[in-house]
């Protein structure tokens, strides 16, 4: 029996987008299922390049070993011990060592351009040296979709295979509060996450395969409400990450009902939202 072909939308979440690594890692051992289109923001955009990376020079354990490095990298590569979660950076544990906290009360009173006047981001060298760009933006094995927030006019910007570049994944994990703008043909980018995490139209609208499988971090439902201020700017920044998400399914759902009501004609997007399963 043929392999059932997906897509994949992998939602940004900082470090615990390494939580997205083991699913994929999951699911290209398991090899039942063959991607299309992958699209990603923040954590989720680094996953979806780093795994296509690995995927066209050496198909799923290519994709695996790819994404093994990456992450231990890393791990092993950012100061403090530390990767930022949306909003509200978080460590392996959840309690920030006394330098990063430090370093986030600063970040109320301080731009990122006097905290870190070097622009100084370990993030680009692993990039630099893990991803062969010129390889992704030819390849046609996998269609990519990079989420990134252009900051003038707060709107989505979503980034193909052929934009792919370092200041691509770079913009689309750009947090305001910790790393300049990432500037890209004269625009300025913030992280993705803000206004699409993950996308999910361009896959709907681009590629063919009728399933799209969704790796999210960020829970839609907690039990009890925050009091702490740690766990209410938690909850906050859950909330803020995921907003753009919900409203982006409900604008699908609702478009597919009008596409399967309607006895007008209608052109390959209505009759792709009624190939919807």
């Amino acid at each position: 029996m043929s392999n059932k072909i997906v897509s994949l939308a992998l939602q940004g979440g900082g470090s615990h987008g390494a939580f997205t690594w083991g699913v994929l890692d999951r699911l290209l051992e398991d090899g039942r299922l063959d991607l299309e289109g992958i699209s990603g923001a923040s954590a989720g955009a680094m996953n979806a390049a780093v795994m296509a990376q690995g995927y066209v020079q050496d198909g799923r354990d290519g994709a695996r070993a790819a994404l093994e490095r990456f992450w231990t990298a890393l791990s092993n590569g950012v100061p403090m011990d530390h990767v930022t979660t949306e909003g509200a950076p978080v460590i392996a544990n959840p309690t920030p060592m006394p330098g990063m906290q430090a370093l986030l009360a600063m970040t109320r009173f301080f731009s990122p351009t006097q905290l870190n006047p070097l622009d100084i981001n370990p993030l680009r060298d692993i990039l630099v040296e893990q991803v062969d760009f010129e390889r992704l933006r030819s390849q046609r094995e996998l269609k990519l979709f990079i989420a990134a927030t252009q900051v003038s006019t707060g709107t989505l910007k979503i980034f193909r295979n052929p934009d792919l570049s370092v200041e691509v994944l770079l913009a689309s994990a750009c947090l305001p509060s910790l790393h300049r703008p990432i500037e890209i043909d004269g625009e300025a980018y913030w992280d993705g996450g803000l206004t699409a995490n993950p996308p999910i139209f361009p896959l709907l609208h681009s590629c063919a395969a009728r399933d799209v499988m969704v790796v999210l971090l960020h829970p839609s439902r907690r039990a009890g409400t925050p009091t702490s201020s740690h766990d209410i700017g938690q909850r906050l920044s859950e909330i803020s990450f995921s907003s753009a998400f919900f409203t982006e399914l409900s604008g699908l759902a609702l478009a597919k009902r009008e596409a399967e009501n309607s006895t007008l004609a209608f052109g390959s997007l209505e009759r792709r939202l009624r190939q919807l399963n």
